[in-house]
């Protein structure tokens, strides 16, 4: 009888090479306190996480849990009232405000469950936006025909080719969503950072966008991170955690 050989599981090797590697994102001990009125509301508790290059990650609890409130801590777009938070070797929550926004406008890309995109501009210059923020007023002049060009491109690679110019009233949910993630990762950054991403389309839209999500994030060797409800979406994910009583936990299968 020969002494085979069996393969590696893949879910212990991802583990090893996770031990292994240095994480883009670590945080430890975040805590959260929103006081309304006389009350006090904890609601992140001391949680961890650490974030590798290239993996994606679902983050899933009840409904009120706190998720979105870790996302903004994650993405630091909120400062945590405790806790360490270091994004590419820099430990953010000693930061100034500004030097924060240059750090969150450069290693961190948002898709948000409603878009948030400005009535007002077009498709292309609402995906211009992060761009135009990093250089300013001054040196934008110079960068914006190569800025522009990538702006075209990820929206002709979203599908959006010939949608540049309408404004998000002239689109639907989906074609919205895409130039949001076109917005996202027009700086290139690290980390894309989605907060129910599919929350607001119809099934078959949710699916379109889910399958972009991942194949982007692959091909661009994102770390992708996703709040969501949906548990076909986070079955998709690498890992999923579970936001249970402030921390964060493994994801029962």
């Amino acid at each position: 009888m020969s002494d085979a050989v069996l393969p590696a599981d893949p879910g212990t090797q991802a583990a090893e090479t996770r031990a292994a590697a240095e994480p883009v994102l670590s945080a430890r001990g975040l805590v959260r306190v929103y006081r309304i009125a006389q009350q006090r509301l904890e609601v992140l508790k001391g949680a961890d996480v650490d974030l590798f290059a290239g993996e994606s990650v679902a983050i899933m609890g009840r409904s009120g849990a706190g998720k979105s409130t870790l996302l903004h801590a994650l993405g630091l777009l909120d400062r945590p009232d405790e806790g360490s938070l270091v994004v590419r070797g820099v430990e953010s929550t000693r930061l100034s405000k500004p030097a924060r926004a240059r750090l969150r406008n450069k290693q961190i890309g948002f898709v948000f469950q409603f878009y948030h995109l400005i009535p007002e501009l077009s498709a292309l210059d609402n995906a211009l936006l992060p761009r135009r923020i990093e250089f300013g007023p001054f040196a934008w002049a110079g960068e914006r025909r190569e800025a522009r060009e990538k702006a075209r491109a990820l929206l002709a690679e979203l599908g959006l080719g010939e949608r540049m110019g309408h404004r998000p009233s002239q689109l639907s949910g989906g074609e919205r969503q895409r130039v949001a993630i076109a917005r996202a990762l027009v700086s290139e950054p690290t980390l894309l950072l989605c907060d129910e991403p599919t929350g607001n389309l119809d099934e078959r839209t949710s699916g379109v966008i889910a399958d972009l999500l991942f194949e982007i994030s692959e091909k661009r060797d994102h770390t992708l991170v996703m709040v969501t409800h949906d548990a076909e979406l986070a079955r998709r994910a690498d890992r999923g955690l579970q936001l249970h009583e402030g921390r964060l936990e493994p994801l029962d299968a």
